[in-house]
C-alpha cells in the first residue's frame, strides 16, 4: 500500500518526441485547471493490483487531502509539503508539493504550455480527452496521464507511471466545487515525521 501511494504522488518519465499534441485540447484543460478554486468527491484507485477508495479534497493554490476509507492512510498537501500520514504507526513521511501529480494541479497558475510542464501527447474519444505530461529536467522521475470529460470539462481520472515503471490510477466520482472547508482541514497534527531527504523531524 506504502508503495502505491508514492506511485501516485512521485511523479513524472521519458517521452516520445514525435507524439501529437492538439493545443486546442491542452488551452481546454488549462482554462478549466485554472478555474477551480475548490472540488470534493469520492475516488477509487488502484495500484499494485489493489483496489482502495476514498474522499478526495482539493483547495487551490496548493491544498489537497486524500482519505482512504479502509486503509489508515492520508495525504495531506498544506501548499508547501504533502505529508503522507500512516495512522497505524502514527508517523508522516514528507516530499515536496512541486514534485508531485497534485502538485501541478493545484498551482496557483497553471501554464500546460509555457512553464515548466511539458504536455507532450494528448489524445481524444468521444466523451473525454487525456493530457501525457511530465515536468521539464525530470523525464527519467515518471510521467502522468490526466483525463478529463468533454462536455463540460472536468478533471475525470489521472494515470502516474513512477520511475520503476510501476502504475497507478485514480479515478475521481461526483466531484462538486466546494471552498468552504474548515480552518485546519488541510493540516496535521504533531506526529513523528520520517524525512524523505534523511533524518527525522516533528511537524507541527
Amino acid at each position: 500500500m506504502r508503495k502505491a501511494i508514492f506511485a501516485l504522488v512521485a511523479g513524472i518519465m521519458c517521452f516520445s518526441a514525435n507524439a501529437a499534441v492538439d493545443k486546442n485540447l491542452v488551452k481546454s484543460a488549462e482554462k478549466y485547471l485554472n478555474s477551480i478554486t475548490g472540488l470534493q468527491g469520492g475516488f477509487v484507485q488502484v495500484a499494485n493490483g489493489q483496489k482502495q477508495n476514498g474522499t478526495f479534497s482539493m483547495l487551490r493554490p496548493g491544498r489537497v487531502r486524500l482519505d482512504y476509507k479502509d486503509a489508515p492512510i492520508q495525504l495531506i498537501a498544506d501548499g508547501k509539503d504533502l505529508y503522507f500520514y500512516d495512522k497505524s504507526l502514527d508517523q508522516i513521511t514528507t516530499v515536496p508539493l512541486t514534485s508531485t501529480p497534485a502538485g501541478i494541479l493545484v498551482r496557483k497558475k497553471i501554464d500546460l504550455q509555457n512553464a515548466d510542464i511539458n504536455v507532450f501527447e494528448t489524445s481524444s474519444d468521444k466523451n473525454t480527452f487525456t493530457l501525457q505530461m511530465n515536468l521539464r529536467g525530470q523525464e527519467g522521475l515518471g510521467h502522468m496521464a490526466v483525463v478529463f470529460d468533454k462536455q463540460p470539462v472536468k478533471l475525470n481520472s489521472w494515470s502516474v507511471v513512477d520511475a520503476t515503471s510501476a502504475k497507478t490510477d485514480v479515478v475521481f466520482q461526483n466531484l462538486k466545487a466546494k471552498t468552504d472547508f474548515g480552518k485546519n482541514y488541510f493540516q496535521l497534527s504533531r506526529h513523528k515525521t520520517v524525512s524523505t531527504s534523511g533524518g527525522d523531524d516533528f511537524y507541527d
